[in-house]
């Protein structure tokens, strides 16, 4: 096995091996939705955040059982951005994970992140990432614990206050470079599950990898969005969050307006800016200025979504 000497992984580890060795930041949003448009603020700055028929929180990239250099202790800030959420002066409905809830996606990581979970008091729909995949092949453990009801190997819909949610899985099947990939069962079953809805329906999809080629090179991004992305362009307002990047990042392409979201543990490299992904030391007395909560609003259905960034700091 060689490494860099910062300790990231280099050519020639097999899947367990790079995942060992990297680790992704995180953070929360919250979001309100009403007649389509999406408006979203950092939880810090929610008490001046107006009521609306709908509100719900993205979490990503939590890594539970992650313990080293970049933060030796992940549980401590996902239960600190819990409770920046338990503290809003409205409840969210619910919360969305957007992927890679644990690190290794053993049993025990599991177990511990439905209990730290159960500390939200909402409901949690969570979609896996690669690290959620034992063995980067059967994501039923998974299942098992956060998507009993999911179709195939791990995708689904739901509907909330008018909006459709499309909650999908690109991160068992990995591509070209490690970008995600739908499948051809997975993108049949959207078609199938978008059909009858009118284009005047408010969409979100879920996805753990970007739907939009952010750092195809460093496999972020996903090899056969553009098929789901054409069926998504009939509707008048498509929000797209996702995680795996680790760090804030937004796009509008036609009606799509995407969000990458940060998670809660530590910051990763702009994209391109070295020599690829991996966890971002920085002395631990900076580690909260480095991560933080996201400021999203998505102000109509034709305009792209507004992003400020505050840290724990």
């Amino acid at each position: 096995m060689s490494r860099s000497p910062d300790g990231l992984a280099k050519e020639g580890l097999d899947r367990r091996q790079t995942l060992q060795c990297l680790g992704w930041a995180g953070t929360g949003a919250l979001f309100a939705m009403s007649g389509g448009v999406a408006r979203s603020t950092t939880l810090d700055r929610a008490t001046t955040a107006p009521a609306a028929p709908l509100s719900f929180v993205q979490i990503s990239d939590t890594h539970l059982g992650f313990g080293k250099a970049a933060n030796p202790d992940t549980t401590a800030t996902l239960r600190e951005t819990i409770g920046r959420i338990k503290m809003l002066p409205r409840k969210p409905d619910f919360v969305v994970h957007t992927g890679d809830i644990t690190h290794l996606a053993t049993p025990q990581q599991f177990d511990l992140a439905q209990q730290v979970f159960s500390e939200l008091g909402v409901p949690v729909f969570a979609i896996p990432g690669e690290h959620d995949i034992v063995d980067g092949s059967d994501p039923r453990p998974f299942l098992a614990r956060f998507g009993k009801d999911a179709k195939g190997d791990g995708w689904y819909s739901f509907d909330i206050g008018g909006t459709h949610f499309v909650a999908l899985n690109n991160a068992l099947v990995l591509g070209d470079m490690g970008m995600g990939t739908l499948g051809r069962a997975q993108l049949d079953w959207l078609k199938a599950d978008l059909a009858p809805l009118p284009a005047s329906t408010p969409i979100v999809a879920l996805s753990h990898f970007p739907l939009w080629s952010l750092q195809p090179a460093w496999g972020w991004g996903t090899v056969d969005a553009a098929e789901a992305l054409a069926l998504l362009a009939r509707f008048g307002s498509v929000t797209s969050l996702n995680g795996h990047v680790h760090q804030l990042q937004t796009r509008v392409e036609g009606k799509v307006r995407f969000h990458a979201a940060r998670s809660t543990a530590y910051p990763q490299p702009a994209p391109g800016v070295g020599a690829g992904p991996g966890p971002l030391v920085v002395p631990p007395e900076q580690l909260r200025g480095a991560i933080g909560f996201s400021s999203l609003e998505v102000v109509a259905v034709d305009a792209p979504i507004a992003i400020t960034d505050t840290s724990l700091a």
